[in-house]
């Protein structure tokens, strides 16, 4: 058996705040590691918040990798990780950014990124739609991104699957409400026959999106086998067997930050 210890950021970031929610990101990253984990997942769009565009603008997306992921790609190889890091960036070509998860392995090597297929209007309507669907070699094991919305519907999982996705993590901001989670996961655990490792976040954005009861949840063969919440920023930590792709802990251990 080949036991891999994840770790969750279920963070509560502040709204506009790049540089406090940096370094809440660091600070998840090290407490990740002192629980001895060999993965770290974070929630989408941890550095500026969800509802950053109408106040902070764009400006600050750059080209990746910029000096703060240079440094931030130094405290991954430090702590001899690979980190799931959900952050915006901007294309020097075209100059269209993307909501986008990089893959930094325990080098501090950017190995791959999947920039969010189903980005949506309103507060996402800076972000343009990614295109490409490959699964990206982690540790061994062939591993598909979804970012929130791209989980909505099996369309972009099943190609994952298609391609040889052994698993799927997907960062997420997605609370509870009218329009919140409703089985999705769940969902497409089954449709895929993959699991499913769901990054949520915690906090509240200008008295408009509630994330206190937003649930990072583990899925597999159609069903939940971990789940939790938190009011505040928190470190889930699970063991997972990656021979055999199924988890080992009964339970999400948690360390607040």
């Amino acid at each position: 058996m080949k036991k891999l210890r994840i770790s969750f950021l279920h963070l509560a970031p502040v709204t506009n705040d790049i540089e406090h929610n940096r370094k809440l990101v660091e600070q998840g990253v090290k407490v990740a590691a002192e629980q001895g984990a060999q993965w770290v997942v974070t929630p989408e769009l941890c550095i500026p918040g969800y509802l950053f565009m109408n106040t902070i603008g764009t400006d600050w997306i750059l080209p990746q990798p910029d000096p703060w992921m240079d440094g931030f790609r130094n405290l991954v190889k430090e702590h001899s990780l690979t980190v799931f890091l959900s952050h915006p960036e901007r294309d020097p070509a075209t100059d269209k950014m993307y909501n986008s998860v990089f893959v930094i392995n325990s080098e501090g090597e950017i190995i791959g990124k999947h920039r969010k297929v189903k980005a949506l209007g309103g507060a996402e309507s800076w972000s343009t739609s990614g295109w490409k669907i490959d699964p990206i070699d982690c540790d061994g094991i062939m591993t598909g991104i979804l970012i929130c919305a791209d989980g909505y519907k099996n369309e972009i999982a099943q190609v994952f699957k298609d391609k040889g996705a052994q698993l799927l993590v997907s960062p997420v901001a997605w609370g509870p409400g009218h329009c919140g989670p409703d089985g999705e996961w769940e969902a497409r655990s089954a449709d895929t026959g993959l699991p499913m490792m769901v990054c949520n976040r915690s906090g509240n954005e200008s008295g408009e999106l509630d994330y206190s009861l937003a649930e990072s949840v583990v899925t597999q063969n159609g069903k939940r086998i971990l789940e939790a919440t938190s009011d505040r920023s928190v470190v889930l930590s699970f063991d997972w067997d990656a021979d055999n792709m199924s988890m080992i802990s009964e339970d999400f251990e948690r360390v607040y930050l």
